[in-house]
């Protein structure tokens, strides 16, 4: 339960020529201390300015940080267009914020929405100050996971590495895998609405979960050179045809078939909001980690 603080302040106002003092008070709702403190690199993406509204609506969570080499010096509420300012200025220095609320002694947890390149050297850091970290960005490499893993592990701190955080994703995903054991025939249709490196995560992600099942797919052509047939991902014949189309939705579409039947799992995604729902529960399972995570689904 929030705590409520109330303040006095003293505002002159100029009537004429004289000056009359108008005292009022304002009233605002304070975190409670127990609340998880999170810090958002990255936080002026558009990921990031969701992130923070999520995060500010969640119970039991509050911002306590933003980073990013944007918009530095501005607050980060007016940054995401919020009703109100949060206090909080956009910093571009990691280190200095991460020191500056590892003072309060309270549960944090930094969420990284960087690059690849820089994860390894954030989570170091996050950990060096007793923070947990959540991991979410695009073509993180697995030697990269697991250097981590054994960096978190030696120091009994936790960190989750989501290649999605769309629970509808990893729900497509698990779908996919119980029907892998029914077709013999597979391939992964995905959409994008701007050029990114392709397959994306997800399709790749639903790939690998596919193959080393003990299923060989789409033997008749699976040696075919033809371009026009997809990219073969792993060695058990999974084909992926990637498509980029301004004005459609991120879309993963699963086609399985069989003589006679075709099977098909589809998932969209229209707007960044939808991952919000996995960031929060990232934030609340991580706390409790003393190791790596890799993957959201871990928790579902």
């Amino acid at each position: 339960m929030a705590t409520l603080g109330c303040q006095f302040h003293c505002r002159m106002h100029h009537i004429s020529q004289n000056v009359k003092a108008k005292r009022f008070i304002s009233c605002s709702t304070n975190p409670p201390q127990n609340n998880i403190k999170v810090i958002i690199n990255g936080a002026v993406k558009e990921i990031g300015r969701a992130a923070v509204i999520a995060v500010t609506k969640a119970r039991g969570m509050e911002v306590a940080g933003a980073i990013d080499s944007h918009s530095v010096g501005e607050d980060i509420g007016m940054v995401c267009d919020m009703e109100q300012p949060l206090e909080i200025p956009v910093m571009s220095d990691l280190t200095m914020v991460l020191g500056s609320i590892s003072q309060s002694k309270a549960r944090a947890v930094v969420i990284d929405f960087t690059d690849a390149s820089t994860v390894y050297d954030n989570v170091k850091q996050a950990t060096a100050f007793g923070m947990r970290s959540v991991v979410y960005v695009p073509h993180i490499q697995l030697e990269t996971v697991s250097a981590l893993s054994a960096f978190c592990d030696k120091a009994s701190m936790g960190c989750l590495v989501a290649p999605t955080l769309s629970i509808g994703s990893i729900l497509l995903q698990q779908a996919a895998i119980s029907a892998s054991f029914h077709y013999k025939n597979v391939e992964i249709v995905e959409s994008r609405p701007n050029a990114r490196d392709f397959p994306s995560p997800d399709a790749t992600q639903i790939a690998n979960n596919l193959s080393n099942l003990g299923q060989i797919y789409n033997r008749e052509d699976i040696s075919t050179d033809v371009k026009a047939r997809g990219q073969v991902l792993g060695e058990d014949g999974v084909r992926v045809h990637s498509m980029v189309l301004p004005g459609l939705p991120s879309s993963t579409t699963v086609y399985f078939s069989r003589p006679g039947e075709v099977y098909s799992i589809k998932h969209d995604i229209t707007d960044v909001q939808s991952l919000m729902p996995g960031l929060i529960l990232a934030i609340r399972k991580v706390v409790h980690l003393k190791n790596l995570v890799y993957g959201l689904e871990k928790f579902l």
